[in-house]
């Protein structure tokens, strides 16, 4: 049989997986990138074992320890207090305040899902109270989170970028983030719009908010300090990012500014095993020619002149049900280069642009994990049911505002 066929079998079976079973993808492509890899397609076992990509796995370990450190102590809590307490009381400043706060926390480290986790449930009890609609609330919170999620220093940002440089398009960080924080920043200013004078169900005509914001304690002053000089080491000293994060997150530790347990229990190791085990069996599929062919399909589906809105169209109805970071990015980023080959034509930094972009406009959705914990913080059922019907078609919606907005701008962000 045709070894490149097998493998591409092999990937397309992983990702339907994805998108239908509750098992870790991770684990099914590893098992799949060996018996695939060595039995069917006569490759040793140590080159399956070279595609493991131990410089991710090392970057992404090390990033979500150091924040985990912070997120257990209390830091980004309180920080995030403090944030909201900035608006004085006044309501119509609230939405901004939940979608820049999340952004921020986002983009300097923790990703979309550690940053919604953390203040979806501060701001949904603030909104609230101050009569903001529970849907826009979700909205700026998701859309916000998601606008910082590719930045350099952030876990899903790194995925990206270094999926991306795999393929020859490293050195784009900067245009990654700008892009993904323009397209998420449009679509927040639509909903605030559209459903700014939306209220609570349980609006009780309150008018304003207050925030009492506690001092930050020496252990969580501690725990800035230290990843703030990490952010600058990498971005101005060029520091490792993997390396010297977990040099930070072992500060914390020894100094008794973090617990050890709670944080490496914070790490999120399914999605790690997720990103690391999808990208084994692509390094599977690209010794095989597996790849070669993959590129060839997509490649049926669009014209030089569609390329950006197919491809996130395509890429944002995959994330519906699968992970963006774990299963998207990792299959899809490599084949940029290759796709514009195929077709003839096209930019390949606007093919990856889109889709960064369009597998993560979708993410709202209450079938993915931030749509799902901004449902997790309503306690009437009714109310839930609501929201989790308007998040799910406003995340179906997305793979069509993506596939717009791609086709409009990402050739634009491109050549920024």
């Amino acid at each position: 049989m045709n070894p490149a066929l097998i493998s591409l079998l092999a990937l397309l079976a992983a990702i339907v997986l994805s998108m239908t079973s509750r098992i870790n993808i991770g684990s099914i492509a590893i098992a799949l990138a060996w018996l695939v890899g060595v039995y069917l397609a006569g490759l040793k076992p140590d080159a399956i074992i070279a595609g493991f990509p131990a410089s991710l796995f090392l970057t992404l370990t090390g990033v979500t320890l150091l924040f985990a450190c912070a997120e257990t102590n209390g830091t980004l809590e309180r920080l995030a207090e403090r944030a909201v307490g900035l608006v004085r009381g006044e309501k119509r400043w609230l939405p901004a305040v939940f979608f820049l706060l999340a952004c921020l926390i986002s983009t300097v480290g923790p990703g979309a899902i550690s940053s919604v986790a953390l203040i979806i449930p501060l701001a949904m009890a603030i909104g609230l109270r101050a009569g903001v609609s529970p849907f826009l609330t979700s909205l700026m919170v998701a859309n916000g989170a998601n606008a910082g999620n590719l930045s350099p220093v952030s876990s899903v940002g790194v995925i990206a970028n270094a999926k991306m440089a795999e393929a020859g398009l490293g050195g784009h960080e900067g245009k990654v983030w700008l892009g993904n924080f323009v397209a998420h920043a449009l679509v927040a200013v639509v909903a605030y719009v559209f459903f700014r004078h939306e209220t609570s169900a349980h609006d009780d005509a309150a008018t304003g908010v207050e925030i009492q914001p506690q001092a930050l304690t020496r252990t969580q002053l501690v725990t800035v300090a230290v990843i703030a000089c990490w952010i600058l080491g990498v971005l101005l000293a060029k520091l490792n990012l993997g390396l010297s994060s977990f040099a930070a997150a072992t500060l914390l530790i020894t100094c008794r500014t973090a617990d050890e347990n709670k944080a490496l229990k914070k790490v999120p190791w399914s999605v790690i095993l997720m990103v690391s085990g999808v990208s084994l069996l692509i390094a599977m599929l690209e010794k095989t020619g597996g790849m070669e062919l993959f590129t060839a399909l997509l490649a049926r589906l669009a014209s030089a002149a569609t390329v950006n809105g197919v491809i996130a169209f395509i890429t944002g109805a995959i994330s519906i049900y699968s992970s963006t970071s774990g299963v998207v990015l990792p299959a899809f980023l490599p084949i940029a280069p290759k796709l514009v080959t195929q077709i003839g034509g096209g930019d390949p930094l606007a093919i990856a642009l889109s889709i960064n972009i369009g597998s993560a406009l979708v993410d709202v959705s209450p079938l993915s994990t931030l749509g799902a914990l901004c449902v997790a913080t309503i306690q009437d059922p009714d109310d839930a049911k609501l929201l989790f019907r308007r998040l799910l078609f406003w995340g179906f919606s997305m793979t069509l505002v993506g596939a717009l907005l791609c086709q409009l701008l990402a050739g634009v962000l491109a050549r920024v």
